[in-house]
């Protein structure tokens, strides 16, 4: 397959963008290392060799794509501790949640769908209507050719290889962009040449937006974002050009709804982790919290009490020890001055911090944050604050909730907490979201066999559970007739009989009142009308 040329109305490249990009610790803000744009040469290049390598991978039985994921696998969990070293150096986060939310879930995902992808790729027969009798249906699932993931700068491991092994077990080459925040340059080519992966099977391509449109315009068959709204609409725009079918894991605003028949400590040890977690920077973290005015007060009192215990990130951490810090630092100098930005317009329209609210000094450690006196006319409460930040507002009534957490033009994940399970499941169908947990907080992204993925301005399409599989396939519909003599009816010529007939079985068969003798007479008739009405 040649790379297809790229047209006049391709998405225009900024030739004034710097040729390198600084790669910094957000701990220490110390430079790590550079990485350089990748040019136009270097994008066709890589394109060259993913479509010669395509149908390799294609060929290959699931069985044995299964094989070389677990290669991956197994030197993923042999060089786990350097590898969550060298996340934690670029994305700030605490050993733990490097280890739980990226290392962790990548060898989940992996084993899951090691025993699972050869029987979601496998044809599925499907019935065949009575009225195609003799006739046989299935669907089988196919490669679409290159996948093209851009991964985000919070999750940049996890992120940069679940949705690669689903594209790769789907029967794709793959292509990386990864985030220019969070390159983990030369780590996922060590992954790849190291295990013995397939060569060439996923690449990396290292660079800032120029470098993705460059990736875009030169024609992809898929595109697996995960990221900002507003970059997503950029590329759905890009993408929109040349028709390139894309995937959208957007943001979110995600509420988590508390009422007054909980467990209290239990709760609030779920909502803090469930809003602390990555510092805040998971599209799926909890942005907006509504507990029932009956406990208010005193959820407000135990989880502030509890998070000024938390150990908060610090410049002299100990990244290697996993008890050093619980909550790690925020990864972007832009994203620390976002949460300053909603907390400061919260205050100034009536909001109270009860605990942390500010950074330490020009750092990027930024204390986990209670505040409350929240309403909906303050951008914490609507735009997505990607931080360390829990506001909590009260609520009466079960349809007071409901109303307080659909009010957002986000619909990514949310979470219910209470003793009523019934209760529990009304609310959760009632929302507008593309998952919710009970009794927990962003676990549904913690269950490979469940599809993950957002509504609204959170994004479309899923990934995981078997449509993570099915995302990055075609899936093409096979009916097959056997080779004979017979004409269909329904085949020209056209006539006044042949339209008797077929309007007998409507009436006979589709109808309320069916006439069983009817339909198999007609069926009989019709069955043989084509070879007796024939053109001659």
């Amino acid at each position: 397959m040649e790379i297809p040329e790229r047209t006049p109305t391709q998405e225009p490249i900024n030739s004034n963008a710097p040729d390198t990009i600084d790669v910094i610790n957000p701990i220490t803000l110390e430079k790590l290392y550079h990485i350089e744009e990748t040019g136009q040469h270097g994008v066709d290049k890589v394109y060259k060799l993913a479509h010669e390598v395509q149908p390799k991978i294609a060929a290959l039985p699931v069985s044995e794509r299964v094989k070389e994921v677990l290669k991956l696998r197994d030197y993923i969990i042999e060089n786990r501790e350097i590898l969550m070293t060298k996340v934690i150096q670029e994305t700030g986060k605490s050993r733990v949640d490097a280890f739980t939310s990226e290392l962790f879930e990548i060898c989940d995902v992996i084993h899951v769908f090691s025993h699972k992808a050869k029987k979601v790729l496998k044809d599925q027969k499907v019935p065949t209507p009575i009225v195609l009798m003799g006739k046989k249906s299935k669907v089988i699932y196919q490669p679409l050719g290159v996948v093209l993931i851009i991964p985000p700068w919070n999750y940049p491991l996890y992120q940069g290889l679940v949705p690669s092994i689903m594209a790769f077990l789907a029967g794709n080459a793959v292509i990386v962009k990864p985030s220019e925040v969070t390159p983990l340059k030369g780590v996922f080519e060590e992954i790849y040449e190291k295990s013995g992966f397939i060569k060439n099977a996923i690449q990396v391509v290292y660079g800032t937006g120029d470098t993705g449109k460059r990736l875009i315009n030169s024609r992809p068959d898929k595109i697996h974002f995960t990221g900002s709204c507003a970059t997503g609409k950029k590329i759905m725009a890009q993408a929109s050009q040349y028709l390139i079918p894309i995937d959208l894991e957007l943001g979110g605003k995600d509420p988590s709804i508390v009422f007054d028949d909980v467990y209290l400590e239990r709760t609030v040890n779920g909502v803090m982790w469930g809003g602390f977690t990555t510092a805040g920077q998971s599209c799926t973290s909890i942005e907006r919290l509504y507990v029932q005015e009956n406990i208010y007060d005193e959820f407000v009192a135990m989880v502030t009490d509890k998070t000024k215990k938390l150990r908060p990130s610090h410049a002299q951490r100990n990244i290697e020890d996993p008890a050093d810090c619980d909550v790690g630092c925020i990864t972007t100098e832009f994203q620390v001055k976002i949460v300053e930005d909603h907390i400061r317009d919260a205050v100034e329209k009536g909001a109270k911090v009860m605990c942390g609210g500010s950074r330490e000094g020009n750092t990027r450690h930024f204390l986990p944050t209670i505040i409350v006196d929240v309403d909906h006319s303050m951008k914490i409460m609507t735009e997505e604050t990607f931080g360390p930040v829990i506001p909590i507002m009260k609520f009466k009534t079960e349809e007071e909730a409901i109303k307080y957490a659909n009010d957002s033009p986000y619909g990514l994940s949310a979470s219910v907490w209470s003793k009523d399970l019934k209760r529990c499941e009304r609310i959760a169908r009632a929302l507008v979201t593309g998952n919710v947990s009970i009794n927990n907080h962003m676990l549904t992204e913690g269950n490979p066999h469940l599809p993950f993925g957002g509504v609204k301005e959170s994004g479309f399409g899923r990934y995981k559970g078997d449509a993570g599989l099915l995302t990055f396939s075609n899936s093409k519909s096979i009916l097959v007739d056997k080779q004979s003599k017979l004409i269909e009816p329904h085949w020209y010529p056209f006539t006044a009989t042949k339209y008797a007939m077929l309007n007998d079985i409507v009436t006979s068969f589709f109808s309320k009142s069916k006439n069983w003798i009817k339909f198999a007479v007609t069926g009989m008739k019709l069955d043989t009308i084509g070879n007796k009405e024939k053109i001659k």
